[in-house]
C-alpha cells in the first residue's frame, strides 16, 4: 500500500460540493501509475478479502477523467 505522500490528487482542488475538502476523490499512485478512488462505502455484495467498493460521484469520476487527459 502506497504513503499517502505518493498520491497525487486529481479532484476536489476547489471545485464541486466538497471543494478542497477531503471527501469523494481519485488519485493517481506516483508509485505504479494506478487510480486510488476515496468514496463512501458501499455494500453492495462482499468483495474479496483486500478489496473494498466506494461509491464516488459521477462528477468526480469525470473531473478524474479530464485531469488525467483522458
Amino acid at each position: 500500500m502506497s504513503e499517502r505522500s505518493a498520491l497525487t490528487r486529481l479532484t476536489g482542488n476547489g471545485n464541486g460540493e466538497c471543494g478542497e475538502k477531503d471527501c469523494p476523490n481519485v488519485y493517481r499512485d506516483e508509485t505504479d501509475g494506478g487510480i486510488v478512488v476515496q468514496g463512501d462505502q458501499c455494500a453492495a455484495f462482499q468483495p474479496p478479502a483486500g478489496e473494498a467498493l466506494v461509491k464516488i460521484p459521477e462528477d468526480v469520476l469525470r473531473e478524474a477523467v479530464r485531469a488525467l487527459g483522458w
